[in-house]
């Protein structure tokens, strides 16, 4: 049994901890047992089995139990598709595992558990902070922290171009106004939490896959302050804290893409004695009618009639600021070519300058041609146009 109290100076370091996965039995690759390759399907699993089980079966003479042991564990595992999985994934410290190794981290005997989620009831997370977070240093306990918020909201391509702002209601746990999260009514007194005694923390043992562990947690009656109020607070009923609906201004900044995430810290949930929250923010942009997005830029399709195109005309573009603008189409302009309006499109782009307007044109040939204007085509045409 391996004990760690975090209330004592310890040496206990995360090489020592590594070890315990590396330095204990090394069990054979369960692959190698069975002779399968990696890829081997459930019925060439079954087929090694069965005929290395008759082989090594201890009731057969010449038969070898440690063998037969050896192969029946691998077989137990790769032929259950999520302890192979976990196999797959951990190696030798995989859900389910059993033999000699497996005994040394206090899980023998196949007392599975489900891949690195529980071991004998302990969640690994909370292993892994009983080891490197709040508790170990010193018997110091980390500030509490609210959870945090996340929450989708939609804006115009418009919006996303040029920023905006946008207001929010939030159900959600905020600290007491009124005793800014003490949980002690106006003028009352103090006193010493009977539960850690003051200490703002208790001790619990804590059983997991590499022994028995002192583990230092928050006092939950006192939320680590050591101290509760005499009379409690009328409006939380002593819990410092309060659900309540709340209005946020949410910045949206210029240029923001499709899918982009914005934070907002301090803005999620509240907790009586600690920090807030943060609040979470994605962001769905609607599409444009006309308008697309390829990084800074703006691309838009543009049709022109085969004359304008011929000749070169100007055409009247209305931008996304609700402006006019004017596009020359040059003379002799082919179907696909690219016309640019610069510094036209999404504010602050590379060193500042916003992006450009791309116009792609797209020749609209007419479906019907009357009598004169087959007369005209026909003319160019004798004229190599």
């Amino acid at each position: 049994m391996t004990e760690i109290c975090y209330n004592t100076p310890c040496n206990f370091r995360i090489s020592t901890y590594y070890s315990l996965f590396t330095d204990t039995h090394m069990a054979k690759d369960f692959y190698e047992t069975l002779g399968v390759d990696r890829k081997a399907n459930k019925d060439e699993i079954k087929k090694a089995f069965h005929k290395l089980a008759h082989k090594y079966h201890p009731d057969k003479k010449g038969g070898d139990e440690a063998k037969f042991k050896e192969v029946n564990e691998a077989y137990q595992v790769l032929s259950d598709e999520k302890k192979r999985q976990s196999y797959d994934t951990y190696g030798n410290a995989y859900a389910g595992a059993q033999g000699p190794g497996a005994g040394a981290y206090g899980y023998g005997g196949g007392a599975g558990f489900e891949g690195f989620g529980g071991f004998d009831g302990a969640d690994l997370g909370d292993i892994f902070n009983d080891f490197f977070g709040g508790g170990f240093s010193g018997g110091q306990t980390r500030e509490a922290r609210g959870n945090d918020i996340s929450i989708d909201i939609e804006i115009t391509f418009e919006e996303s171009i040029f920023g905006t702002e946008r207001k929010v209601v939030l159900g959600k746990t905020s600290q007491c106004a009124t005793c800014a999260g003490s949980g002690a009514k106006k003028g009352t007194k103090m006193k010493t939490c009977a539960t850690c005694d003051g200490k703002g923390k208790v001790s619990e043992m804590r059983r997991s896959f590499l022994g028995t562990f002192s583990c230092v947690r928050p006092c939950t009656d006192c939320a680590g302050s050591g101290q509760i109020p005499e009379e409690k607070c009328p409006d939380c009923s002593g819990l410092g804290i309060q659900k309540k609906q709340e209005e946020i201004v949410i910045p949206v900044p210029v240029g923001i893409q499709n899918g982009e995430m914005l934070r907002m810290s301090g803005r999620g949930e509240g907790v009586a004695k600690g920090v807030a929250g943060d609040l979470y923010i994605r962001i769905h942009v609607k599409p444009h009618a006309i308008y697309r997005r390829e990084g800074a830029n703006l691309v838009i399709d543009l049709e022109v009639t085969l004359t304008d195109a011929l000749l070169g005309a100007t055409y009247p573009l209305k931008a996304l600021d609700g402006k006019t603008m004017e596009v020359k189409i040059p003379e002799g302009v082919k179907f696909g070519d690219v016309l640019r309006m610069k510094e036209k499109g999404v504010p602050g782009g590379s060193r500042g300058k916003a992006g450009d307007i791309l116009i792609r044109v797209q020749i609209k040939l007419p479906s019907k041609l009357s009598g004169k204007a087959k007369k005209l085509i026909e003319e160019l045409k004798h004229e190599g146009v």
